[in-house]
């Protein structure tokens, strides 16, 4: 496997670590004290720099920073989407596609020389 692929593989189990510790507790403990909750969030996002970390240093041996920023926005996203909809049932609306084109256009940005 290519390091990029391990990158990726390892940022998308931290974006999913790092999604439930920040938005989890909107639909589990929001008749909580937010103590509480920002304490379960920085149990959950210890796991999440367990991939992170590795993710990053693992990624920029084939990419630079800012490669590494914006894939990881990315894969934010592609997260985010799906846990908004189907775990905190948000309604989705036309933002997240404009959201989504515009991190396509930073993706192309980043890695265009990559490509050339």
């Amino acid at each position: 496997m290519t390091p990029v692929f391990i990158s990726i593989s390892l940022l998308i189990c931290s974006n999913v670590f790092m999604t439930f510790a920040w938005y989890a507790h909107l639909k589990e403990l929001n008749h909580k004290h937010w103590l509480l909750a920002a304490l379960l969030s920085w149990g959950l996002a210890f796991f999440e720099y367990l991939f992170q970390v590795p993710a990053n240093r693992i990624g920029h041996t084939a990419l630079n920073v800012g490669q590494l920023k914006i894939m990881q926005e990315a894969i934010a996203l592609s997260v985010f989407v799906p846990f908004s909809l189907y775990y905190l049932k948000e309604p989705i609306s036309r933002d997240y596609l404009w959201a989504g084109m515009c991190l396509i256009g930073a993706i192309y940005f980043m890695f265009r020389s990559r490509w050339a």
